[in-house]
């Protein structure tokens, strides 16, 4: 499996599973619902996820030179397009906030793995803390179109054991 498989799964597997949990003394926030983890804008379709980097295995982590740690983020963004099911490159900018308005830096990268199937993916990381929420504002161009779409979510991220 290559390393973009690898990453783009193991951010599917931590949108499935818990991403921490309360200490003994906490208390233990009700379960919500999964959020959407993809949007159609229009010939496209814009897959994106949030987890803390400690999830990632150590290889991928040293292949995209990723900090791991509870208390950092990443986001991973990619266009397909929908009559090919291919990956597209494109303009990718993120603007991110907490719930109190802080705003937090994301510089996002271009990643693509060579192959068969060419995958072209973007990741950013910023700091979090516990019990953060982040709102991610995401501005998506891709390559040969002229219209921007825009796609906002948020994520809770638990950084203590």
């Amino acid at each position: 499996m290559t390393l973009a498989k690898t990453l783009i799964s193991f951010s599917l597997l931590a949108l499935l599973s818990a991403c921490g949990g309360a200490g003994d003394s906490a208390s233990v926030p009700e379960a919500q619902p999964a959020g959407a983890t993809s949007t159609d804008i229009g010939e496209f379709v814009v897959h994106f996820s949030a987890q803390s980097t400690d999830q990632l295995p150590p290889e991928v982590a040293r292949a995209y030179n990723i900090v791991r740690s509870k208390n950092r983020a990443m986001l991973n963004i990619s266009i397909i397009r929908k009559s090919d099911n291919a990956s597209v490159s494109g303009e990718v900018s993120v603007k991110t906030v907490n719930l109190t308005g802080q705003l937090k830096s994301v510089t996002m990268r271009r990643i693509e793995e060579p192959g068969d199937v060419a995958a072209i993916y973007y990741i950013g990381e910023t700091a979090v803390a516990n019990r953060e929420t982040l709102i991610f504002d995401i501005r998506v161009k891709p390559d040969g179109e002229d219209r921007v779409s825009d796609v906002r979510f948020k994520r809770q991220f638990y950084t203590d054991s």
